[in-house]
């Protein structure tokens, strides 16, 4: 039974108290079927209809099915893991997957044309909700939510800076100057923002 504390201004012991009475309020909610929501690694939304995260595992679907995905681009070579397939089957999500590499050497190039393909299925809005994961969610996702951003018109500067709030001490210039160097011009919509746009 919780401890009632006569403290002035006790918002501190407030918190205090509810802290340690948490598995308590677990086990509650467990009881009365509450689910958790547990979003992926790295989760984070880009854009109105668009996500990005790390790799999801079984603890991450009943946050993903909240999001009302109708897809997923998943940038990992990879086979897919069944229960992740069996997942997507289950909620009708079609899987995207472009087979990138996970390149550490600073010699090797991130392959343009699967960031290009990938490109023109993210930005079908028929395929929004959408979410977008490699390993970590940080370097190859980074990749190509930085190629979107400019397509949006950022200037480098935000490009990089939310290239590296995800990819933190790993951020690799390989990946940075890729960005910077991928062309745009053959792609034919540039959206300022999806939010926009009617689906």
């Amino acid at each position: 039974m919780p401890m009632k504390l006569d403290v002035p201004n006790g918002g501190a012991a407030v918190a205090a108290a509810a802290a340690t009475n948490g598995g308590e309020a677990e086990r509650e909610r467990e009881r009365d079927g509450d689910e958790l929501f547990v979003p992926p690694l790295n989760f984070a939304m880009v854009d109105g209809g668009v996500f990005r995260s790390g790799f999801p595992d079984g603890a991450n679907f009943s946050f993903l099915q909240s999001l009302g995905l109708r897809s997923v681009i998943c940038l990992c070579p990879e086979p897919y893991p069944e229960g992740n397939s069996e997942f997507l089957a289950a909620n009708g999500i079609r899987l995207f997957q472009f087979g990138i590499e996970n390149c550490k050497e600073p010699f090797i190039n991130i392959p343009d044309e699967a960031i290009r393909e990938a490109l023109k299925v993210l930005l079908d809005v028929r395929n929004h909700p959408v979410l977008i994961h490699c390993k970590r969610g940080k370097h190859r996702t980074g990749c190509l939510v930085g190629c979107l951003r400019k397509l949006q018109r950022w200037c480098l500067s935000s490009i990089f800076d939310e290239y590296q709030r995800f990819a933190g001490t790993k951020a690799r210039v390989s990946d940075q100057r890729f960005i910077e160097l991928f062309d745009i011009s053959s792609l034919k919509h540039s959206p300022m923002s999806f939010s926009c746009l009617k689906r």
